[in-house]
């Protein structure tokens, strides 16, 4: 029989790898910083939430934390929020 807390941790670092290799740096960046500050605290459904999120492909997630378009319903969460805002000042963004 598997130890569960091994596999949580197993789980966690699967999770942190893929949040800090996305493809685009701008993802790497939102996200593994996001993920290497709360991961050791999520529990199943926090992890299962931000798996999901993990699987929005990088421009469709950059579009999203920009506000270049609107964040699907399914999508405005507490979670999604706070990713957003340690991710910069949107009209910071804009600017550029």
């Amino acid at each position: 029989m598997s130890d569960p807390h091994t596999e949580i941790e197993l789980r966690r670092k699967k999770i942190l790898w893929r949040a800090n290799h996305r493809g685009m740096k701008e993802m790497d960046l939102m996200l593994g910083e996001y993920a290497t500050k709360h991961l050791a605290s999520m529990n199943e459904a926090q992890l299962d939430e931000f798996e999901s999120i993990l699987e929005i492909s990088d421009a469709e997630l950059n579009d999203w934390l920009t506000d270049k378009t609107p964040t699907p319903a399914e999508f405005m969460t507490d979670m999604f929020a706070a990713i957003k805002a340690q991710s910069f000042v949107v009209e910071d963004y804009k600017k550029l």
